[in-house]
């Protein structure tokens, strides 16, 4: 069998391949980015699509790519600035009291359970406390005390009238009457913190725990049986409801745009369909360390308790009305992790810019930064321009 040298011939252009009979014709035209033009009367005019100057990019005049291109002025409206948020209800904490025992002793008794509304002054625990028991005797030597001062301070008086003693005794006798007095007031206040009656009988051990405010025991930690050896530690908590607050916190960026006072709406999706509007009651001065926002409060009375601490809510904050600029969707751009539009400098020639997006409204974008009222922007075949 015989072999075929395959050698190619050139003619301007074109190479010819011959074997077996069989030619490929290649044309190689002249092309820029991507296209080839040509020019009027059939001849090849090298127009490129596109020109890169520095940071800009040019369309020359030719260029299939003005006629995808649209271009339009930035719009502005006047729109309420506004913000959507999570946000989450929360209890009061002026509202909100931790229920504390002022002795330590044994639970003989508990009245209540997790999630009981009560009322102020309710009997909550009862505690078998021996040192309730010392502070009954403690008042009861107090009393005594007083009583024997104040016989004898009438008596050194009496005494004195007659001659029988003198002025220095008459003074002793008062400086006791006023110590036993003072004790004896003392111990009466201490019962009186406790929570219990001077005039019950003494030695009793029973301590009364008694709710401080109305509202619904949110916490427990304490059963029937119990040593309550730490009186600093919480028994329950109880929150007043009536009053919540729904918080959100706000990115750093918006937090010049909030103060006290704005108009809110909250959603639940345990209410679909309602809205809670509000206003701003508080904005703190200071950011989250964790998340660096700041957290503000919208107050909410809550007479029906509808409004549950820990229930997941979306915040919508209205700002003063003010002029933004406002560019269709189609403007935006993708550009890594950034979002740009193209800015003519100058007739068919772009610049790209990165813009901060404010709120989406259907097929428009508010745009908090980046482009300027009266820019000209392309709105319309901009990915074109990517590299």
């Amino acid at each position: 069998m015989g072999t075929h040298d395959h050698q190619p011939t050139a003619r301007g252009n074109a190479f010819l391949w011959g074997g077996a009979g069989l030619g490929v014709l290649l044309v190689i035209g002249l092309v820029t980015h991507g296209f080839g033009l040509f020019g009027r009367g059939g001849s090849a005019a090298q127009v490129p699509a596109l020109i890169h100057r520095g940071g800009q990019i040019v369309v020359p005049e030719g260029s299939p790519l003005r006629s995808r291109l649209a271009v339009e002025p930035a719009a502005t409206e006047l729109t309420s600035g506004r913000w959507v948020l999570p946000g989450m209800v929360e209890a009061d904490p002026a509202r909100t009291a931790a229920v504390l025992t002022p002795l330590a002793g044994r639970i003989v008794a508990l009245q209540v359970a997790l999630g009981d509304r009560v009322t102020r002054g309710q009997t909550l625990v009862i505690i078998d406390s021996p040192d309730l028991a010392q502070a009954y005797d403690d008042d009861e030597k107090a009393a005594d005390a007083y009583r024997l001062a104040t016989k004898n301070l009438a008596r050194q008086e009496g005494q004195l009238k007659i001659g029988a003693a003198a002025e220095r005794d008459v003074d002793q006798a008062r400086s006791d009457l006023a110590q036993a007095s003072a004790e004896y007031g003392r111990t009466r206040a201490r019962l009186r913190i406790l929570g219990v009656a001077g005039d019950r009988a003494h030695g009793s051990r029973l301590l009364t725990v008694r709710a401080p405010v109305s509202g619904s025991v949110t916490t427990l930690a304490v059963s029937a049986g119990n040593m309550i050896n730490d009186p600093t530690q919480p028994m329950m908590t109880i929150a007043d409801l009536s009053t919540v607050w729904v918080t959100a916190l706000v990115p750093e960026k918006y937090v010049g745009a909030v103060a006290r006072g704005d108009r809110a709406a909250v959603s639940l999706s345990a209410y679909p369909g309602r809205t809670f509007r509000g206003t701003v009651s508080f904005v703190s001065d200071v950011l989250e360390t964790d998340s660096l926002r700041d957290k503000l409060r919208i107050a909410f009375a809550n007479p029906r308790i509808e409004l549950k601490p820990n229930m997941f809510a979306t915040v919508t904050l209205f700002g003063p009305r003010a002029a933004q600029v406002i560019l269709p969707a189609s403007a935006l751009l993708m550009n890594n992790d950034r979002t740009t539009v193209f800015i003519a400098t100058a007739p068919w020639t772009f610049e790209r810019r990165a813009v901060q997006l404010g709120l989406t409204e259907g097929s428009s974008v508010a745009i908090d930064s980046g482009v300027k009222p009266g820019e000209r922007v392309v709105v319309r075949g901009g990915i074109l321009l990517n590299d």
